[in-house]
């Protein structure tokens, strides 16, 4: 991190020309804590300080403020607050190891005034000169003092702050005083803005950016933005200039510095008399017939120099920006006139080491090409803007941003009724244009999250207001749910409401799309938070927080799964969900390509959000790291570019049937194709091909929604149950994509149940075949009540059940061994997969809490993390003298028509019957009875003591 920051240094530098004219302060400062916000009262500017403290940085990184403990008054709405009173979780409210389960916990944090001094040393060269103090990225309000007179305060979430301090300092030695207060009344933008929350990077106090003093000649620029006309070959440059009343001359160049092919721009110049100045200056820089455009395929930069002269003074500014032009015809948008999808996610600000975001570039370089390499090009930044580095990473890599301004105005606060918020989200938004305005990724912008209030018209304002103002982007007025209003005056919609898919209501398919719910938006629709399917915790990821922050709701997940006497469980189950998550954000995905007119996506997340009682939503972990169960090549399949998409009606067939297909390419490349040749080939588990061909070959322009052909296979041949996959090829690019699809026999034979006394309760007859050393399937369904409080449906939890007060479903998956003998004739792997559908869909669970430690059901339920109970759908078990198989799936109703069910039910009895039928575990009579009798308490321990949206009344 400091050899970063120290880069920094060096590039501001070089900007600046001149290395005496900026002074470093970075190091040791004095220090203390104002814990009784009495340093104002008692003129701590002009006393020592009785402790010491190196910045940048904060103060949870210096080891500075308290411990958590149970009277932690947290930033941030706790809407579970079980933990508090859960009997359960009572030796992690124990002095000495308290963890909390909503999100991470912090090994140090304070709210509240801080103060920081320290004594700088002016040099006499700078007498007469306009002297700047420098701030990157305080956190919240910073006041400062120069030998104890008042410079002025600023509470700038976004922009770093930035003092005159001229009158104030003199050469020699003078006294630099600042006071940090991280208290969220200081900007009142909602304690859950991401800008401030504890879900994500905590509310710290400190500075974590570049630190100086520097100076300014009696002329300067005040502010320069750069405004690319591509259709024109030329850039706009508007410049503010300050300190002068008398003519000036200014120059512009510029030159790339990124690209292959080196452009050079001719300088231009210009004189402006003393009748011609105004506030704004401008000047058209002709770029030229070979100048090179931005985008996410070709991220070409320039550095523009523009130079200030009148008499013996100057000042010399390089600005970065690139040629493009982000716009909207209908519901797409261009960059550079060219169609363009956005496959993008959210980053909430989660930085488990730090508790802030990076100050470098290097560190957002990874993060942008991690996922670019997962095949997005867009990031949107929750209720919070990224520090400088962000946008200079974005520009390198090409990639698409929307920062918002640092505010999810709800909860405890309201847009629109007159509160601070209103001219606050205002303010930081325009010292956000300005500060990062010229960066090409800066594309898109939002006031916040979700407002509450009377907030259409402020956001109706508000996207007139910039849309008056500076055209170099596009602008929505807020990001929202589902159940928000529609934004009149946006340019485009970040909302929900379009999204997620149908499963829990009809079976997999890939025949619909989300064109219903679009047929009237008019602008360019973008979803809000798609996915948020979660995955079951990977307990080896606890070793990585190393930082400012420990993984202690992690240990407390962990905990709870080794009280259920499943202590080797963690990673398979954490495998097997996430085989399901993935398969859940692929069809998610496809069905969002498949939409016409739908302009894109924004995931929440590519990796996990460590707040809101911890939604593990990422297929990465927090880190930006791979879990292991899906790597990036798996992933671009189906998120890329270009991406083949399949229509079919189902994914389930008998031998009697031909599978059906119609095929089309999703392509938002750099370029169109010229005479595409599309392939297939249809292969079993072991790579035998069964059917391959040439779909189509075709021109496939820029968009979605091209047709290539269709694909026809009779399944008559298939001698067995079995899994095939069908992978589609456009030949000689990268792109391809694949889907399973089974096949089971026409008709099945069950003569052998003949054998096997079948019923739905543990009657006297089962009861007298197990004494006598027979055997009993029991198909109990619904009459299970020792598991019926868990809702089971075939997609895993969304986002997890303690923010949404355990709303179902509980799940995330089921744990099976596939080489188990009972699934010999039923074709599975480890993992849910779409044939699972029709059996697991709402299918009621067992709890088998009392089974033993050791006792493991053949089709385990992968429980809700905060409860880790043992359940699951199917168990075998020597119970008395005889053999038992139990199951809550229905293998019986519309046999027709369920072939999956069919199947697996072949496949138990025809096993039953087998000399393999060797359950190796006991369980007593009385404990499958009570599967039939015993109700488990319920898992809903919220307390009217403690309302959700209100800190805990803890003593």
């Amino acid at each position: 991190m400091r050899k970063h920051i120290f880069v920094f240094y060096l590039l501001l530098i070089t900007q600046l020309l001149h290395a005496q004219n900026v002074i470093d302060l970075t190091g040791e400062w004095n220090f203390q804590i104002d814990k009784e916000n009495k340093g104002i009262d008692e003129k701590w500017y002009a006393r020592p300080l009785n402790d010491k403290i190196n910045l940048p940085g904060s103060m949870p990184e210096k080891l500075k403020g308290e411990r958590p403990s149970l009277q932690t008054q947290w930033t941030g709405s706790l809407y579970d607050s079980s933990f508090y009173y859960n009997p359960k979780l009572e030796m992690f409210r124990r002095t000495g190891n308290i963890k909390f389960p909503f999100f991470l916990t912090p090994e140090r944090r304070y709210v509240g005034a801080a103060w920081y001094k320290r004594e700088i040393h002016i040099p006499s060269s700078w007498k007469g000169k306009r002297v700047m103090l420098f701030l990157e990225r305080p956190h919240i309000e910073t006041t400062v003092w120069i030998n104890n007179q008042r410079i002025g305060s600023q509470n700038s979430l976004s922009t770093p702050h930035e003092y005159d301090i001229t009158t104030a300092v003199r050469p020699g030695t003078s006294t630099l005083t600042l006071r940090i207060d991280n208290h969220d009344s200081c900007a009142k933008v909602g304690q859950n803005s991401h800008s401030i929350t504890d879900h994500t990077q905590g509310n710290w106090n400190g500075v974590v950016g570049r630190m100086y003093l520097y100076v300014l000649p009696e002329i300067s620029f005040k502010d320069i933005q750069v405004f690319p006309e591509p259709d024109k070959q030329q850039a706009r440059v508007r410049m503010v200039i300050q300190g002068s009343k008398h003519p000036v001359e200014l120059s512009l160049k510029a030159e790339s510095f990124n690209s292959d092919i080196p452009h050079r721009v001719p300088e231009i110049t210009q004189t402006f008399s003393k009748n011609d100045l105004k506030d704004t200056l401008e000047m058209v820089l002709p770029m030229g017939k070979d100048v090179q455009l931005w985008d996410e395929f070709h991220p070409t930069l320039y550095k523009l120099t523009a130079t200030l002269t009148q008499a013996n003074q100057s000042d010399t500014r390089e600005i970065e920006f690139g040629m493009r032009t982000f716009t909207i015809q209908g519901r797409w948008f261009y960059v550079n006139g060219r169609k363009t999808m956005l496959r993008g996610t959210v980053e909430n600000c989660d930085f488990p080491l730090t508790g802030y975001p990076p100050m470098d570039v290097e560190s957002w370089e990874r993060v942008f090409r991690i996922c670019r390499n997962y095949g997005l090009n867009h990031m949107r930044f929750h209720s919070y803007c990224p520090p400088e580095a962000a946008f200079k990473a974005a520009d390198r890599v090409g990639f698409y941003l929307q920062p918002e301004g640092p505010s999810w105005p709800n909860h405890d606060v309201r847009l629109g009724q007159g509160q601070y918020i209103d001219q606050y989200l205002l303010e930081e938004t325009i010292r956000m244009t300005q500060r990062y305005g010229n960066y090409a990724s800066f594309c898109m912008l939002a006031c916040g999250n979700e407002p509450s209030g009377n907030w259409v018209p402020w956001v109706s304002r508000f996207v007139d207001y910039w849309k008056a103002k500076d055209s170099r982007r596009v602008y929505t007025g807020a990001s929202v749910g589902g159940g928000w209003a529609w934004q009149p005056k946006s340019q485009y919609h970040v909302k929900a409401g379009v999204r997620g898919l149908n499963w829990k209501s009809q079976r997999p398919e890939t025949m619909t799309d989300f064109r219903e719910y679009l047929d009237t938006v008019k602008q360019p629709f973008v979803s809000h938070e798609t996915g948020q399917w979660c995955v079951f915790p990977n307990f080896n990821e606890i070793k990585k927080y190393t930082g400012v922050n420990k993984a202690g709701n992690f240990e407390i997940f962990q905990h709870l799964l080794h009280t259920h006497g499943m202590e080797g469980k963690g990673q398979d189950f954490m495998m097997a969900s996430g085989k399901l998550q993935a398969l859940c954000y692929k069809h998610e995905i496809e069905r969002t390509l498949r939409t016409p007119d739908y302009a894109g996506f924004q995931l929440l997340a590519l990796n996990d959000y460590s707040g809101q009682g911890t939604a593990l939503v990422g297929i990465l972990d927090v880190f930006f790291e791979e879990k292991g169960y899906i790597n990036a090549d798996e992933w671009r399949r189906f998120c890329a570019p270009t991406v083949p998409l399949m229509r079919t009606e189902k994914f389930v067939y008998t031998t009697n049937e031909t599978f059906h297909a119609d095929i089309e390419i999703s392509h938002f490349d750099a370029e169109s194709l010229q005479a595409a040749k599309v392939s297939y080939r249809i292969t079993d588990a072991y790579g035998k091909v069964y059917s391959h061909g040439v779909i189509g070959q075709t021109d496939i322009p820029i968009g979605n929604l091209n047709h290539i052909g269709q694909v026809d296979f009779p399944l008559k041949d298939i001698p067995s149950a079995m899994k095939l996959n069908i992978e589609v090829r456009v030949e000689g690019t990268d792109a391809v994509n694949d889907w399973d699809f089974w096949v089971y026999p026409e008709t099945v034979d069950f003569t052998s149940e003949e054998t096997i006394y079948q019923t739905d309760t543990l009657d006297n007859k089962a009861r007298e075949i197990l004494e006598k050393g027979g055997k009993v399937l029991i198909k109990a369904g619904k009459k299970v009540t020792y598991g019926k409080e868990v809702v089971q449906y075939f997609t895993p939890v969304f986002w997890n059940t303690s923010w949404f007060k355990m709303r179902p479903p509980h799940t995330t998956g089921i744990l099976l061994n596939p080489h188990h003998p009972l699934f010999r004739k039923f074709p599975t792997e480890y993992h849910s997969n779409l044939q699972w559908w029709e059996l697991l869909n709402r299918a009621p669970v067992m709890q088998f809490t009392d089974f033993g430690k050791d006792f493991q059901p053949l089709v385990q339920s992968i429980d809700t993390w905060f409860i880790s109970r043992k359940i699951g759908v199917l168990f075998e078990a020597n119970v008395l003298n005889g053999k038992l198989i139990m199951t809550t799936l229905d293998l019986d109703s519309a046999p027709e028509k369920r072939i999956v069910a069919r199947q697996l039910k072949k496949s138990i009895l025809d096993y039953m019957n087998s000399e393999n039928f060797h359950p190796e575990q006991k369980v007593e009579i009385q404990q499958v009875q009570e599967l039939f009798t015993k109700v488990a308490g319920s898992p809903m321990l919220y307390t009217k003591d403690s309302p959700d949206e209100l800190k805990p009344k803890i003593k």
